[in-house]
């Protein structure tokens, strides 16, 4: 396929010209803009689709019967073009411009299924406030949320409020200190704030509670991106999302 037959996905809509993230979020929130139709019900569908295969006691013949129609939903997509309609970046740290990747983050990206999704909202003090019920997949230790998705989520949260430096930033250092057990099938919420900014170093601190309990602190050193470097890495990707050579004949 050549770059000439790509289709782009179609992205719900955003401000005209979303200075920040932070712009980007509280519109969607305030004109109820959430992505919808038919590849939100699909995400939705497929979200579905791993939480039941962590618990489900189907038999053989039910098991054989939902791989097939897998396997015919993958082939389906697979023969169709293929795409991107954005040009934006997954971190909230790098977010910088009008063009828009929150649908498809793999933490708030309500069109990943890979995503919980965190629901992100901004205090008036400046805080970041992320929200997420984990189910089944993100399980550790028995009935709570892995130590790796909680550190994840530290860092998608944390690189939102260092955004607030107006530097686009590259996680440089994150520590976590695991508090409490954080529950699975409950509400969560991390809560993080920039702290201070040294040059190009920028510090920020978070929370995860569940209820009034503390499960988790952190802090994160984020390093502000000098331009030729986003630039380099946004070449990677397009080098790397060319379709691979045809054999001759």
């Amino acid at each position: 396929m050549s770059a000439a037959d790509e289709t782009p996905i179609p992205l719900p809509p955003l401000p005209p010209t979303p200075a920040t993230m932070r712009d980007a979020i509280k519109w969607r929130t305030l004109n109820d803009a959430a992505p919808s139709g038919p590849r939100a019900d699909l995400v939705a569908a497929t979200r579905v689709v791993i939480d039941e295969l962590l618990s489900s006691t189907a038999g053989d013949a039910e098991m054989d019967r939902a791989a097939a129609l897998v396997r015919e939903a993958a082939g389906l997509l697979r023969g169709e073009t293929h795409g991107r309609g954005y040009l934006g970046v997954a971190e909230g740290s790098l977010f910088k411009g009008p063009e828009s990747f929150i649908d498809f983050s793999p933490f708030i990206g309500r069109l990943n299924p890979l995503a919980p999704p965190i629901e992100v909202t901004f205090g008036d003090d400046g805080d970041v406030i992320g929200t997420c019920t984990y189910g089944a997949p993100y399980e550790g230790p028995p009935g709570c949320l892995h130590g790796g998705f909680i550190a994840a989520g530290f860092d998608e949260i944390l690189g939102f409020a260092q955004a607030a430096s107006g530097l686009p930033g590259m996680t440089g250092r994150l520590s976590v200190s695991y508090r409490s057990p954080t529950p699975l099938f409950e509400e969560v919420r991390f809560v993080g704030r920039l702290d201070r900014i040294e040059g190009r170093k920028i510090f920020t601190t978070g929370t995860l509670s569940a209820g009034d309990r503390l499960c988790a602190e952190a802090e994160g050193l984020f390093i502000s991106m000098k331009p030729e470097v986003f630039v380099r890495l946004m070449e990677m990707r397009s080098l790397a999302e060319q379709p691979l050579p045809t054999e001759p004949g």
